[in-house]
């Protein structure tokens, strides 16, 4: 059995509104993404609201930052779909919709097999990430760390 899975968060602030004309093809695109993701070996969870997507859970005080949260099996599951799958294409262009990043906007964290990560939690991991750099509770792809070893295992 499986202890422990990875959560992934990436938060992002939109050129302008998801509705505005500016957003129709990043909007076109995110259902095919998602359900990707979603069939993608090793996907376990992603926070979506009843359109299916994420866009319209507010994440801050900003109507245009929008969060992707999601849960997979494996820090390289994860990757296989960000950086090898119809994914990649659609991640090369998102400065046509999301503004530079000034801090982190990406993080991942280790959490025990069948958590659900709260927008909170993963607010809170970009802010660690960004304040003390890649650790174990905060970490990136280019900076991994294992999962923790689970209490009383052989």
């Amino acid at each position: 059995m499986q202890d422990w899975q990875l959560a992934q968060a990436n938060i992002a602030r939109a050129v302008a509104p998801m509705d505005d004309p500016a957003m129709a093809e990043f909007m076109a695109l995110l259902d095919s993404v998602n359900a990707l993701a979603e069939s993608s070996p090793g996907f376990v969870w992603r926070l979506k609201s009843d359109s299916g997507n994420a866009t319209g859970i507010p994440i801050t005080d900003d109507p245009m930052e929008i969060l992707n949260l999601s849960v997979w099996e494996s820090a390289d599951a994860l990757f296989d779909f960000v950086y090898r799958t119809r994914h990649t294409p659609v991640m090369a262009r998102r400065r046509e919709w999301f503004e530079k990043p000034a801090r982190p906007h990406m993080v991942l964290w280790w959490v025990e097999a069948g958590h659900r990560p709260t927008v909170a939690e993963a607010i809170a991991r970009l802010d660690l990430l960004a304040e003390k750099g890649p650790m174990p509770d905060a970490f990136t792809f280019k900076q991994r760390f294992p999962a923790p070893e689970t209490v009383g295992a052989d």
